[in-house]
């Protein structure tokens, strides 16, 4: 068994603390935008300013749609009747699917409003990127002891001790090795491979691999809220189908330009 009681703050600089879990965030969008700036200089002609744009339009679209997803998803009764809540994204909660639907409507508002660029092409390059940033965030999800797991036996179990005494599965580690497993293979498809690939597939398979690994690991975690204990399947796993059903539709329908293009 592993005891684990890390502190969520890195340090503290008079009432200002720097913590893990905000590192974990910034790391994973300074990585994915020093990976898509090469392909977006070089490919499309983005100015540096472009790419910082860009990336802005990144964390504000993942920040309100997470945001909205877990007021609205998880908890619509207290939001809705105190939507000043919504607002005070400080004081937690944040969702995952709303995040990664968050960061789609930002690449599309961009790809429309700000340069013109093919969307699809778009979230191919973003999606790899996207989905580390998600890895990171579970790791900082596991220096700040929340989203637990089940309890367990196994040796693997943790105790975190700053919630209670039980030992129980790092689902935070599971989801983080999975998106990261996912996530590299994108990367490695689209610089390797997006030449043989059909528009739309790299994303199609980020959605599917690493919504199928969320459906699962869902398993091993403990409900968020109350309601979820009366249902089969809880609500991370309802929000993940519909996204592993749009990657397998992206990854293997074939438009008729596309057809028409290979023939």
């Amino acid at each position: 068994m592993i005891t684990w009681e890390t502190s969520p703050e890195i340090f503290k600089l008079g009432p200002i603390a720097v913590r893990w879990y905000s590192l974990a965030f910034i790391l994973g969008f300074f990585l994915g935008e020093k990976y898509a700036s090469h392909y977006l200089i070089k490919e499309k002609g983005f100015t540096k300013d472009e790419v910082t744009k860009l990336l802005y339009y990144m964390i504000t679209g993942t920040i309100i749609g997470a945001r909205l997803g877990h007021c609205l998803f998880y908890e619509p009764g207290y939001y809705l009747s105190n939507p000043v809540q919504i607002l005070m994204v400080w004081k937690g909660g944040l969702a995952s699917h709303g995040g990664f639907t968050g960061v789609i409507a930002a690449l599309w508002l961009f790809s429309k409003y700000v340069k013109s660029l093919d969307f699809v092409w778009l979230l191919d390059l973003m999606a790899p990127p996207a989905l580390l940033t998600g890895a990171f965030i579970r790791l900082g999800n596991l220096m700040n002891s929340e989203i637990l797991g089940k309890p367990t036996d196994g040796t693997w179990g943790f105790i975190f001790k700053r919630v209670d005494m039980i030992p129980r599965h790092p689902a935070q580690l599971y989801e983080s090795l999975g998106f990261a497993f996912v996530a590299l293979i994108g990367y490695y498809l689209y610089i390797k491979q997006r030449q043989k690939l059909k528009p739309g597939f790299i994303i199609g398979f980020i959605l599917f691999g690493g919504f199928t690994h969320r459906f699962i690991v869902e398993f091993f975690k403990e409900n968020q809220v109350a309601f979820e204990n009366s249902m089969a399947l809880n609500m991370g796993q309802l929000l993940s189908i519909p996204m592993i059903l749009i990657g397998i539709i992206l990854m293997f329908y074939k438009s008729s330009s596309h057809v028409a293009k290979k023939a």
